[in-house]
């Protein structure tokens, strides 16, 4: 699949549904404040969630950087990003309409990155690494959440998980060390899914 296609059908799906998001999901907040809190992000620190959707993220990302921090929110649909609006506003986020494999950010300028169910959205696991390692400070943080682990989405979604999977241990291991990524945690539990890697 083309990276145009892929991210024109990324587009549509998500599109209609961004108006109902949180009433679905919602609950899942205190889990994306947990998942942010384990990071350890400093105060005063320059972060953004990539693929931020509704913006579940910048509560917790504002909470962790503290009034001195800049928090951004980057996401591909723009539907999305209206439905964000009012936390970022609430927040204190910027929020900016961008492609994760083409970041409008200059090299090196954040300190983490947050992104929930991005990869497995990406047409390209490796590029997205690089291009999230291209804007991140070297000894930068990497989080990859998601507020249920790999096998209940799978469930949820009628399929069954391969071992060569992008966010399974060892493919997402062996992906993290070729894009600039060291990876330093990594659980897959039925309530979540949280991986963690340090800029190299």
């Amino acid at each position: 699949m083309s990276r145009q296609r892929s991210r024109s059908e990324s587009q549509e799906f998500f599109a209609a549904r961004a108006a109902t998001w949180d009433t679905k999901f919602g609950s899942d907040l205190p889990a994306y404040a947990a998942a942010v809190a384990e990071a350890g992000l400093r105060a005063g620190a320059v972060v953004a969630d990539v693929g931020c959707g509704t913006g579940r993220a910048l509560p917790a990302l504002r909470a962790a950087a503290g009034p001195d921090g800049v928090v951004l929110g980057l996401d591909l649909t723009p539907q999305m990003l209206a439905v964000a609006a009012p936390r970022a506003r609430e927040h204190g986020a910027h929020l900016v309409e961008a492609d994760a494999l083409s970041l409008p950010i200059a090299g090196g300028r954040l300190d983490a990155v947050f992104a929930a169910g991005l990869l497995t959205h990406l047409p390209d696991t490796d590029g997205g690494l690089r291009e999230l390692a291209r804007v991140t400070r070297t000894g930068g943080t990497l989080v990859l959440f998601h507020p249920i682990g790999r096998a209940a989405l799978a469930a949820r979604h009628g399929h069954t998980l391969r071992p060569d999977e992008p966010l399974a241990e060892q493919p997402l291991r062996e992906a993290a060390g070729r894009t600039g990524w060291a990876l330093t945690r990594y659980a897959d539990a039925d309530d979540r899914f949280l991986a963690i890697a340090a800029r190299q």
